[in-house]
């Protein structure tokens, strides 16, 4: 296999079932989608899980990529996707309170936090946390980020302001 073919020619070959060019495709973006997974999910365990169930979507799915975006944003909107699911199936919705845990977060925490983005953005209720992550870090709009989650707009900027007020606070020395 040689790993210097064209980007879209391994697409490609992957698209028609070639495992070999998958696996690069996996090399190539596995680590990416990791950190999305990361910041979304809250912690390492669960990241792991989805990006697994994310690379299953990509294999069934990747014949409907007609590449209009890079692969990576592709695998992005399916990572979104997959949380999103989980999210629904395990009964949790996206516009939970915010949690204790920051508002009693001590000053020694916050100086631990203030140097981990991902261990306060863990501490944020799973909506607001979705909604931080896709606005904030990917740019998705507040329209967008209501489609994709089903909550409406303001709903989307609603979560977004506690979780920028809840992590100023986790965060603030």
């Amino acid at each position: 296999m040689n790993d210097v073919a064209a980007p879209d020619d391994i697409v490609r070959r992957a698209q028609q079932g070639d495992v070999s060019a998958f696996e690069i495709l996996y090399r190539t973006h596995a680590a990416a989608v990791f950190a999305l997974c990361r910041r979304m999910a809250g912690n390492d365990r669960d990241a792991r899980d989805l990006v697994q169930d994310v690379f299953v979507r990509a294999w069934e799915r990747l014949r409907t990529f007609r590449g209009e975006s890079s692969l990576l944003t592709w695998l992005h909107r399916l990572a979104v996707n997959v949380f999103l699911g989980d999210l629904r199936s395990a009964s949790r919705h996206p516009t939970d309170e915010l949690s204790d845990d920051i508002a009693g977060t001590t000053a020694s925490d916050r100086i631990d936090n203030r140097l981990d983005l991902d261990a306060a953005l863990a501490r944020l209720p799973a909506g607001a946390r979705t909604v931080f992550v896709l606005h904030d870090i990917h740019g998705y709009s507040h329209q967008e980020i209501a489609q994709m989650t089903g909550i409406a707009a303001g709903t989307a900027r609603a979560q977004l302001w506690r979780a920028r007020r809840a992590l100023l606070h986790a965060l603030e020395p």
